[in-house]
């Protein structure tokens, strides 16, 4: 009944149709869909991490960096990412296989350091594992 409600679902559905990211052509058409406008469909979206405004790598993998990943060691996890990928945080592969970026939470300060791959959690992360975990991702 309110447009406004159904902005992020629109854009989440938007995003995983459109290769990963929201491009101008999605944000028109998410806003034609709720009768708003693409600048305030483009104001959410920028607001919030789950929302990729540039083209992404066929895996995405995301580090916490907020302060209990911090505290645990979430600059040596992404450095260990941009070594094992041969990517650095903030930006994809040329290839296009890999885009690597920090982000601000991912709700699971108990269990730091928090890794999203592919938008699935994986928890208690360490420099140490990242090999391995590059390495299940290169045979999948």
């Amino acid at each position: 009944p309110d447009p406004l409600s159904a902005v992020m679902p629109a854009l989440r559905i938007a995003q995983e149709t459109n290769g990963g990211w929201l491009s101008p052509d999605a944000f028109r058409e998410v806003a034609d869909a709720l009768d708003l406008t693409p600048a305030y469909c483009l104001s959410i979206a920028s607001f919030y991490d789950q929302y990729r405004l540039e083209p992404v790598g066929r895996r995405v993998v995301e580090v916490c960096t907020n302060v209990s990943c911090g505290l645990a060691g979430a600059q040596q996890v992404v450095e260990a990412f941009e070594r094992e990928l041969g990517v650095a945080a903030g930006s994809t592969r040329e290839d296009g296989e890999y885009t690597l970026g920090t982000i601000e939470c991912l709700g699971g300060c108990g269990w730091a350091t928090v890794v999203a791959i592919d938008n699935r959690h994986r928890l208690r992360v360490t420099a140490d594992a990242v090999p391995t975990i590059v390495e299940e991702l290169r045979g999948a």
